[in-house]
């Protein structure tokens, strides 16, 4: 016996949920992702999702509606007569007539400790506030933002340097393993669901370009967990005088340091940083049009002795 299931996700991290249900014999009758956008060299070519080239590959049917506000495309999703729709990180708000669109509803795979971490950007989120812990939680949707009742949550441990790029990519697989549990208990008609608590709600907002800059007048703690989390995309960055002219370089790693002095001076040859309290120390960086570099072989190409003020 299978799952009849309609898929809805569009980046990289969608994708080993999507091959895991296959995988596990359910029928994919169809994959919702968003719809191809502008890529390539030169943002020419038109570049369809992770998601919707898996979907492809797999011989699956893919649709991409820019929203469900058209009645004959929540007909079409109702007409799929599928038991579930399985969502994780789709990035289209979904209408009560979506939700209700199949026989168990539709149920979200969200990389948070919920209700810490509602919304968009949960991983960059819990290690820009310095959470030692998160995970990857099964919920029921309801009309809210990331309110629904919890069916199953696993937790992951933040550890001390982790980036939100190594989180994302550990979390990919923890929740595709989770979702693929999900359905089993599902379809045994086994699967309790859990009120989220009242208390600990906090907000995941979109990560704003304006907050990306690195503001070294802050404790060294808040600078690492900046630079971390914002690792590798979109990346924190800070401004250095190079050749006479003011450059743009990104942080892609950092530790925390050793030593003082004042905010935003460098006080080592291994690229150590004063911060408002204590010191970091960057240990991968990218200038504009560059690849990612070692701290030591950034350093190669780039002078940034002690002494050297950054902001």
């Amino acid at each position: 016996m299978s799952l009849r299931i309609i898929f809805m996700g569009t980046p990289e991290f969608s994708v080993p949920t999507l091959r895991l249900l296959v995988d596990a014999g359910h029928r994919v009758v169809a994959v919702y992702s968003q719809p191809p956008r502008p890529g390539g060299r030169r943002g020419l070519d038109l570049q369809k999702s992770p998601v919707h080239q898996a979907a492809e590959l797999l011989g699956i049917p893919v649709f991409t509606p820019v929203n469900f506000r058209d009645p004959e495309e929540r007909k079409k999703f109702r007409d799929l007569d599928a038991d579930v729709a399985i969502v994780v990180a789709y990035g289209l708000l979904l209408p009560e007539e979506i939700l209700t669109g199949t026989r168990d509803g539709c149920y979200n795979g969200h990389a948070s400790l919920l209700p810490r971490w509602r919304g968009a950007a949960p991983i960059q989120r819990a290690i820009m506030a310095g959470d030692e812990k998160t995970g990857m939680m099964v919920m029921k949707m309801d009309k809210g933002l990331d309110t629904g009742p919890v069916a199953l949550t696993r937790e992951v441990a933040i550890e001390e340097n982790m980036t939100a790029g190594e989180l994302h990519d550990r979390l990919m697989h923890i929740g595709a393993k989770a979702i693929a549990e999900a359905m089993v208990k599902l379809e045994m008609g086994d699967l309790p669901l859990t009120s989220q608590p009242a208390d600990g709600v906090l907000y995941a907002a979109k990560i704003d370009k304006a907050e990306t800059r690195i503001d070294f007048s802050r404790p060294a703690r808040d600078v690492h967990n900046h630079v971390r989390g914002l690792a590798p995309f979109p990346g924190a960055w800070f401004e250095a005088e190079i050749g006479g002219k003011p450059e743009r370089i990104k942080v892609l790693a950092s530790e925390m340091g050793n030593g003082a002095g004042a905010a935003g001076t460098v006080i080592g040859n291994d690229l150590t940083v004063a911060c408002g309290e204590g010191a970091v120390t960057l240990t991968k960086l990218q200038k504009a049009g560059g690849k990612p570099l070692a701290a030591a072989d950034f350093l190669r190409g780039t002078s940034l002795p002690a002494g050297t003020r950054l902001g």
